[in-house]
């Protein structure tokens, strides 16, 4: 079945027995300098989200919300949807501009997407299961799909607040080769909860460490071990009221920043964490993750699907198993 969700309908009721699948692929991609979402990496042409989602569904998530462009809809479908809509119910969210509370106006000048909280937050009238949100150009590998459903799988909200989960992966795993990366570098508590985490946008690999910088000039070295998210996040739909509420002091904060600041998921996590209504387990992944920062990248996750493929965790041609 398949829908797609386009403006304010009543919220639907919580099925704690589903799960849902949020792909977050709106993004404009420009340092990749092309529509990195559907660019081919498997051995049939498989998408990397291709992948995540054989990967959730294996797992036992049963619902798809994909968030993109509309201008990316009719690409987006033909490349990936059609197949999806055949093995599990879809919606469609589409990630604009204008989707902004009343009275603010858009400012002149202002391109890209408002961000990963934002994307999330348009899809409260599509989901009402607990849910995963993933990055569409990550290969996050299949252990975190597992992982993430049967911690998922008929949560609820608790006297401790918002039960939510992330997966973390060591940082040394999820460098590019090919320039500098944005992570999000969270703190832990020693019983596997997240303490605070923090939106790094440049962080690079030198001969002598790993480092990251603020102003491109002073650079900070960073643990190898450092636990990082790479937005692999489960939720309640306790999020929705909660990016609701922020995104409109975010708008009205910006000030002279407002035609690049982005309203990005780690930060809100961040925010509920410190102020206690929110408890985020960290679900450990060894596996190293993968994905297209860069085109020199690509052939490193081709290279890294196809090892997947002689080893019999995927089929040759993956919508065809």
């Amino acid at each position: 079945m398949v829908s797609t969700a386009c403006g304010r309908n009543p919220a639907p009721e919580v099925d704690v027995a589903s799960l849902t699948l949020v792909v977050m692929a709106a993004g404009i991609g420009s340092r990749y300098g092309g529509l990195k979402q559907i660019e081919p990496v498997g051995p049939s042409g498989e998408i990397v989200i291709d992948y995540s989602i054989y990967d959730a569904l294996r797992a036992g998530f049963d619902r798809v919300v994909f968030i993109i462009r509309r201008d990316l809809e009719e690409a987006f479908r033909d490349k990936l949807g059609r197949a999806i809509e055949r093995r599990a119910e879809v919606a469609y969210v589409f990630q604009e501009l204008g989707a902004v509370p009343h009275g603010f106006r858009v400012p002149a000048g202002r391109t890209k997407p408002w961000g990963t909280g934002h994307a999330i937050l348009l899809c409260r009238e599509s989901v009402g299961t607990p849910f995963l949100a993933i990055n569409a150009d990550d290969f996050y590998g299949r252990g975190a799909f597992e992982g993430m459903a049967a911690y998922l799988r008929g949560r609820q909200d608790g006297p401790d607040g918002y039960a939510y989960a992330m997966a973390g992966y060591s940082l040394a795993n999820t460098l590019s080769a090919h320039g500098h990366v944005a992570r999000a570098v969270c703190q832990t508590t020693p019983d596997g909860y997240l303490a605070d985490v923090r939106e790094l946008l440049r962080i690079e690999r030198f001969p002598d460490g790993i480092k990251h910088t603020v102003n491109g000039i002073d650079w900070h070295p960073l643990p190898e071990k450092s636990v990082v998210s790479m937005n692999f996040w489960g939720f309640t739909r306790s999020i929705f009221p909660e990016l609701e509420a922020r995104f409109g002091r975010f708008l009205d904060e910006q000030g002279g920043h407002i035609l690049k600041a982005e309203f990005l998921i780690p930060e809100v996590v961040g925010a509920l964490v410190r102020e206690k209504k929110a408890r985020v387990k960290i679900l450990p992944v060894a596996e190293k993750w993968f994905g297209v920062t860069y085109p020199e990248d690509r052939p490193l996750v081709e290279a890294a699907v196809r090892e997947r493929v002689r080893a019999g965790v995927y089929p040759a041609r993956l919508w065809e198993a």
